[in-house]
């Protein structure tokens, strides 16, 4: 069925409820972090497969950090690992990777393996994945406003010449297209200070399951729901 229907050429998730479902099985909350970890890269593909262009998922918010140190220090562990395997996984399916959030504030081991993932996937022509890793998206629409009052300051940009084209650029998104499909996982109904720029016009869905149990008869549900929206912009419908 997912054949005949209009594709989300960008979607966006919310990784959410790895720790209740680990907590559910009777399992420490660092168990459930490692199974969405492997389930992302399930999702990554079949993404592709179903011809999503641009995948997007929020991994680590600015507000994670006040979790206990014990779990915070798991799922650095847990990204290191996923560093080490994600160039393997990019390579072999030709996935483009891009990290959104202020990555400065991780350690410099962290901050080399993310740069190098980034570079070495540059020309891969597959499946755009952006991972959100210490973002907030209060924090980028300020670090944006610093980085364009510099410019302002500096005259390489005058203010009356601002627009949200413009301010778009300052953004950690800058050149990709705005989500057309916004997923959150676990039931959960809140943005959780995701995107909270780039998701404007954006349809959302929320699904019941815990992300480990997020597979791909979810995501097609996901777009069956998507192609039943009547997209508008501004009044105008969205061509189908």
């Amino acid at each position: 069925m997912i054949k005949d229907m209009r594709i989300p050429n960008h979607v966006a998730i919310i990784l959410d409820g790895n720790g209740r479902w680990a907590k559910s099985k009777g399992m420490p909350r660092n168990y459930g972090h490692t199974k969405g970890s492997k389930n992302l890269e399930i999702i990554c593909e079949e993404a592709y497969k179903m011809g999503i262009e641009y995948l997007t998922v929020y991994a680590f918010s600015t507000e994670n950090w006040n979790r206990s140190e014990d779990e915070v220090s798991a799922l650095m562990k847990l990204l290191r690992n996923y560093m080490k395997t994600a160039l393997k996984t990019a390579v072999k399916n030709n996935m483009k990777i891009r990290i959104l959030g202020d990555i400065s504030r991780l350690d410099q081991d962290l901050q080399d393996s993310i740069k190098n993932l980034v570079q070495k996937t540059a020309e891969h022509t597959g499946l755009k994945f952006q991972i959100a890793i210490n973002y907030g998206g209060r924090d980028e629409i300020i670090r944006g406003i610093k980085h364009l009052a510099k410019d302002i300051k500096e005259e390489r940009l005058q203010a009356e010449d601002i627009n949200e084209d413009i301010f778009s650029n300052y953004l950690d998104t800058t050149g990709l297209p705005d989500p057309d499909l916004l997923i959150r996982t676990s039931g959960e109904m809140r943005l959780s200070n995701f995107l909270l720029w780039q998701l404007a016009y954006t349809e959302f869905y929320f699904a019941d399951v815990h992300w480990p149990d997020f597979n791909k008869q979810e995501l097609e549900q996901a777009i069956e729901k998507y192609n039943l929206r009547d997209r508008r912009f501004g009044g105008v419908r969205e061509e189908k």
